[in-house]
């Protein structure tokens, strides 16, 4: 669940991140090739971390990925908000999804899921 979580952050992210791309051209003022790079790379960076998430190294290059969309503010101010939206979206898919991960194995392991009625509850309502 982390994964699919984590990846879906990074994809919606890549997105804001590609549209950056014309913004830093036209109302930052930066180059044009600067600006592929930056929007375009960080497009791309997102799309390939999303990929390889099956990898625990990867979820820190996600992390990475957060630190650097919010320092895209000193180029373009909105960045810092919209960074610290991403940056709390994939803090909570990263968190929330461990945390289902570990309860899903724990019920695997000991057989009982929530919402299942219990045998001896059963037994003791007769």
């Amino acid at each position: 669940m982390q994964r699919r979580l984590c990846a879906a952050i990074l994809s919606l992210e890549a997105i804001a991140l590609g549209l950056s791309t014309p913004v830093l051209i036209s109302v930052a003022g930066v180059s044009t090739a600067t600006a592929l790079w930056i929007g375009l790379g960080l497009t791309v960076a997102c799309i390939l971390v999303a990929a390889v998430l099956r990898f625990a190294w990867a979820y820190g290059l996600g992390w990475a990925i957060q630190v650097v969309a919010i320092a895209l503010g000193f180029q373009i101010t909105a960045m810092f908000f919209l960074g610290a939206i991403f940056l709390a979206l994939w803090a909570t898919a990263y968190f929330l999804g461990r945390k289902i991960e570990v309860e899903r194995a724990e019920w695997e392991r000991t057989g009982e899921y929530p919402g299942l009625p219990r045998e001896d509850a059963d037994e003791q309502s007769r």
